[in-house]
């Protein structure tokens, strides 16, 4: 679960709801977890840390359930969440950092104002892209890196694209060029959402 924060405005979080039952998979690892093998003062401490774990579900679902209900209040954040992978904290978090789409003139400034731009060596007439610059928020970054992997597991063309990039780049360098296709959709998804609620001009009024 990343971090969320309350302070954006009209963030109002609910009174705590009852914890719900743990999801599978935590399940299975708290298990898994549980079966080890070990001595005496690392069980103890293993015993520790599950039950702070299992005593903040409460607060975390408490958490979720105020981005949830931000998310479902803000148009923007809404039409992010019909794409695959993406959910209501990266919604929201988008939404959030990069503020009125149009202050970006294209999909390659919005890449790079998140970091995900590739740097560039040429030499000897050959190009050569690098690491990610790495600028700007890097909670949206981690988000978008996982959303995109999430997609690609729904998405054949995401999916073709990771197994190729996978096969020449490494796996990391993969994850990173889901996460900028990915923005470019989002960015695309928030300009059409923009046009679409612009006032229509009509003959004699002010542009």
């Amino acid at each position: 679960m990343p971090m969320v924060t309350s302070r954006s405005p009209g963030l109002r979080l609910p009174a705590a709801p009852t914890a719900p039952p743990r999801p599978l998979p935590l399940r299975r690892h708290w298990v898994e977890l549980e079966g080890l093998s070990l001595g005496p003062w690392a069980s103890q401490r293993r015993k520790e840390l599950l039950e702070l774990l299992d005593g903040l579900r409460p607060r975390i679902a408490e958490l979720d359930q105020a981005v949830q209900t931000e998310a479902e209040r803000r148009p923007e954040a809404v039409e992010l969440m019909k794409h695959k992978g993406v959910g209501p904290v990266t919604a929201l978090a988008f939404v959030l950092t990069v503020g009125p789409v149009e202050r970006f003139a294209n999909s390659r400034k919005l890449v790079s104002y998140l970091g995900l731009n590739p740097g560039e060596d040429s030499s000897g007439g050959h190009q050569r892209l690098g690491h990610i610059s790495k600028q700007g928020n890097e909670m949206l970054r981690w988000l978008l890196v996982e959303a995109g992997h999430s997609a690609a597991q729904f998405d054949p063309e995401l999916r073709r694209k990771y197994q190729r990039l996978v096969f020449r780049r490494g796996r990391n360098v993969a994850k990173v060029a889901l996460a900028r296709h990915l923005t470019v959709r989002l960015y695309w998804t928030l300009r059409q959402a923009s046009s679409a609620t612009l006032p229509a001009h009509t003959p004699g009024s002010p542009r």
